[in-house]
C-alpha cells in the first residue's frame, strides 16, 4: 500500500514519534509517505531526525517529508493527524496564572473550565483553516484524526463548520479500563470487557465484565479502596463511583476540574487530590509537567535520536488508537474502539448534536458506533454542563462574540462554583486581551475589552493555587532519574 499521511503540529515530538511507529507496526504500511508540518522549523528538525533514523536502522521504504508549509504537506494526503497546542506553553501558562487570581483553581485547563474555554478559542479558528486547506488539497475521501484538546469544541468544530471527515481520538478510557483490570486482579487488561461511553474526559464505564463475569458497583469500590496506590491517588474518582455507581475514565486531577464540588476551596482541594503524580491534582500540574518535559528534550536529544536507532518492535505498538483505525480501514482488519463523533442518536439521553464518546467499530466502510446507549441519569446531567458550555464556546469561538463567551465561561461547573458574574467578566477581558495574538476572531473586542479593564474595580489577588509545585531544574529531574533508576 502506498498513501499520504500528514501529521500538523508535528513537533510534538514523542508523540509523533510514538503515532509513527505504532503506523509502522502494520505491515502493509511500510511504503507509506508521512509529510510533517509545525510552525517551529526547530522541533521540525528535530523530529524529521528522529524518524530518518528509525526508518534507516529499520530498513524500510518509508518516506519522510518536513515543512512548515501546511497546504504542500496536506496536498494528496489520505489521512490528516493533529495534535497541535496553538499558543504553546505561553499561552497555556494564561491559561492557568490568570483564572487563579480570581480563585479558580485548575489542574489541566485543557477541555472545559476557564483555561479549556480559552484554548477552544484559540483551537478553532486555526481547525477551520486546516479544514479548508483539507476540502481544497488534500484526497478527495480524507479523514481528519484529531488528537488535539479540547476534544470536542475541535472536534464539533471540525464537523459542524469545517465540513470534514473528522473523528477525535483520546486514550482515556484505555487508560482507565487498564487500571480497572490491575485492582480487579487480571492477568492482562484483555480479561477486561467494558462498555465505556459519555463526552471526551466524562466517559463512564457502565458495563464491566472480567473474564466474562459481571463486576457490579460494590465490588469495584472494594477493590480500589484496597489498592495500595490508587486508593490515595484516586480518591476524588473513588468517591464518583461511590456516589454514581460507576467509574470515569478520567484521571484524579481531570475529573476534579470537571465538577463544581471538589475544587471550590482550597481546603477541599487539599483533601481529594494526591501529589505523588501531576495528574493526580496539583494546580497546574500539566503546565508543570509539559514544560519541564520540553525542557528536558530539548537537553537529552542525543539520547532520543540515539534510542530511535533500535529496530520497531511490533510487540510495544501502543494502544493509541491511530494506527488501529487506519489498519481497519485499509486492511479491514476490524477494530474496536472509543471515538468521539457527533453524537446523531447513539448515547440516548445526550444532544443530537453534542460531540460523544462512545464505542465503535471500524472496517472498510468506515467508523461504525454502536447505537442505543443511555447513560446512568447522574453521568448524563454531568455530561450534559459541560455540553452546553462547549456548544456556547464553539459559537462564540466561530463568530468572535465575546459576550457569548463570557456566559459559556460562567456556565461552566467549576467558575460557577468559585467566581462571582462580575468576576467572570473581568476575568475573561484579562484573558482576551493576554491572547489577543492568538485570537483573530476578537480583534474587534479587544479595544473596548481594555478599556473595561483600565476601570474595573473587581478585586483579584496574586495566588499560586492551593497546591503548587515549580518547575523542576535539569539538574534536579537528572538527580530524580538516577534515584529512581537506582531504586529500581
Amino acid at each position: 500500500m502506498s498513501f499520504k499521511i500528514a501529521i500538523i503540529g508535528a513537533g510534538s515530538v514523542g508523540f509523533t514519534k510514538k503515532l509513527f511507529t505504532d503506523i509502522l507496526c502494520v505491515p502493509e504500511f511500510k511504503d507509506i509517505e508521512f509529510a510533517l508540518t509545525d510552525v517551529s522549523e526547530h522541533n521540525l528538525a528535530m523530529i524529521k531526525a528522529i524518524l530518518d533514523r528509525i526508518v534507516e536502522a529499520n530498513r524500510l521504504p518509508t518516506r519522510v517529508t518536513a515543512t512548515t508549509n501546511r497546504r504542500e504537506a496536506l496536498e494528496g494526503a489520505r489521512y490528516i493527524i493533529s495534535c497541535v497546542r496553538v499558543g504553546g506553553l505561553e499561552a497555556y501558562a494564561d491559561d492557568i496564572r490568570i483564572p487563579l487570581k480570581y480563585g479558580i483553581d485548575q489542574c489541566v485547563g485543557d477541555t472545559i473550565c476557564a483555561g479549556g474555554i480559552l484554548y477552544g478559542q484559540r483551537n478553532i479558528p486555526v481547525i477551520l483553516d486546516f479544514c479548508r486547506d483539507i476540502r481544497e488539497v488534500a484526497d478527495t475521501n480524507a479523514k481528519f484524526l484529531n488528537y488535539a484538546n479540547p476534544m470536542a469544541m475541535n472536534t464539533w468544530a471540525a464537523i459542524e463548520y469545517g465540513k470534514v471527515d473528522t473523528v477525535g481520538l483520546c486514550h482515556g478510557v484505555q487508560h482507565g479500563a487498564e487500571q480497572i483490570a490491575e485492582v480487579l486482579g487480571a492477568k492482562s487488561p484483555k480479561e477486561l470487557d467494558y462498555v465505556c461511553s459519555g463526552i471526551n474526559h466524562q466517559t463512564w464505564f457502565i458495563e464491566l465484565r472480567l473474564n466474562g463475569r459481571p463486576i457490579g458497583k460494590d465490588e469495584l469500590v472494594a477493590a480500589f479502596e484496597a489498592h495500595p496506590v490508587y486508593s490515595k491517588q484516586e480518591k476524588l474518582r473513588i468517591d464518583v463511583l461511590k456516589r454514581f455507581g460507576v467509574y470515569s475514565t478520567e484521571s484524579n486531577g481531570h475529573l476534579s476540574e470537571y465538577l463544581p464540588w471538589y475544587r471550590k476551596r482550597p481546603e477541599e482541594i487539599t483533601r481529594w487530590i494526591d501529589m505523588s503524580d501531576w495528574i493526580h491534582g496539583e494546580t497546574g500540574g500539566y503546565l508543570r509537567y509539559s514544560t519541564e518535559t520540553r525542557n528536558w528534550f530539548e537537553t537529552e536529544y542525543p539520547q532520543f535520536l540515539e534510542a530511535a536507532s533500535k529496530p520497531i518492535d511490533p510487540a510495544k505498538r501502543s494502544n493509541e488508537h491511530a494506527s488501529h483505525i487506519l489498519e481497519a480501514l485499509e486492511t479491514n482488519r476490524v477494530y474496536r474502539g472509543h471515538f468521539n463523533v457527533k453524537n446523531n442518536g447513539v448515547i440516548t439521553n445526550l444532544p443530537q448534536d453534542a460531540i460523544i464518546e462512545s464505542p465503535g467499530f471500524v472496517d472498510r466502510f468506515g467508523i461504525n458506533m454502536a447505537g442505543g446507549i443511555t447513560l446512568p441519569e447522574a453521568c448524563a446531567a454531568t455530561c450534559m454542563a459541560s455540553i452546553n458550555v462547549q456548544r456556547m464556546s464553539v459559537h462564540a469561538a466561530i463568530a468572535g462574540d465575546i459576550d457569548l463567551l463570557k456566559l459559556a465561561v460562567l456556565h461552566d461547573p467549576l467558575v460557577g462554583a468559585v467566581s462571582t458574574p462580575e468576576e467572570v467578566w473581568q476575568m475573561v477581558d484579562e484573558m482576551v486581551v493576554a491572547q489577543a495574538q492568538w485570537l483573530p476572531q476578537y480583534a474587534d473586542a479587544i479595544p473596548a475589552a481594555k478599556e473595561r479593564l483600565s476601570k474595573s474595580k473587581v478585586k483579584t489577588r496574586e495566588w499560586a493555587g492551593a497546591a503548587r509545585r515549580s518547575v523542576r531544574s535539569i539538574e534536579e529531574l537528572r538527580a530524580e532519574k538516577a534515584a529512581l533508576k537506582q531504586a529500581g
